[in-house]
């Protein structure tokens, strides 16, 4: 391995994406090791802070495409506080808006259908999922700027085709009778 770092290339920008940017996003879950099977946290996605006794998922998001495609904004879910349950609600509330984003559903949407898109066998179905993000700026407890990813955008906003396709998964029919069973097997199992 050669010493000599002349051929290398410049270092990247990392100025901050403006404030209120939507972009298609993927998420990763950095595990914490922590599990509450009676909160149907297992498989080590939560993380715990042994400090103040938080619980919340450890996220990655990279940018998938447009000006920014490659760039990644880091942030965390929460999922329980011991100061009360806002913070717990929060975190619930934006993976809802992650599930209806990615499966394209309506947050108006009730029918059982969507309401199944609404559900997950564990934080391991998060892992990995694509779905429209507003990328917004906030100030960090140095009073530094930096990039946080709070909302998802649902197929309700005026944009959210523009960066999800004109199908959204929730968009086409899907089948009831017996008579088409095969073709709902082909469906994600949420959608079935």
């Amino acid at each position: 391995m050669s010493m000599d770092f002349n051929n290398s290339e410049n270092q990247s920008s990392f100025d901050l994406i403006p404030n209120n940017t939507l972009a298609k996003v993927r998420m990763s879950i950095k595990p914490g090791g922590y599990d509450d099977p009676n909160q149907g946290w297992v498989g080590g996605y939560a993380t715990k802070n042994d400090a103040t006794g938080s619980v919340y998922l450890s996220c990655e998001f990279v940018i998938l495409e447009g000006l920014y495609a490659k760039r990644k904004v880091w942030g965390i879910i929460g999922l329980h506080s011991n100061k009360g349950a806002e913070w717990g609600n929060m975190g619930r509330s934006f993976i809802k808006a992650i599930l209806n984003s990615a499966r394209g559903v309506s947050e108006n949407d009730n029918s059982p259908a969507a309401q199944n898109a609404r559900r997950i066998s564990g934080f391991a179905d998060l892992d990995g999922i694509e779905f429209v993000a507003k990328i917004t700026t906030k100030k960090d407890q140095n009073e530094e700027s930096r990039n946080e990813i709070r909302f998802a955008i649902t197929p309700d906003h005026k944009d959210y085709q523009a960066f999800m396709g004109s199908v959204a998964p929730m968009a086409t029919k899907i089948p009831t009778s017996a008579n088409s069973a095969p073709a709902a097997n082909n469906r994600p199992a949420w959608a079935r």
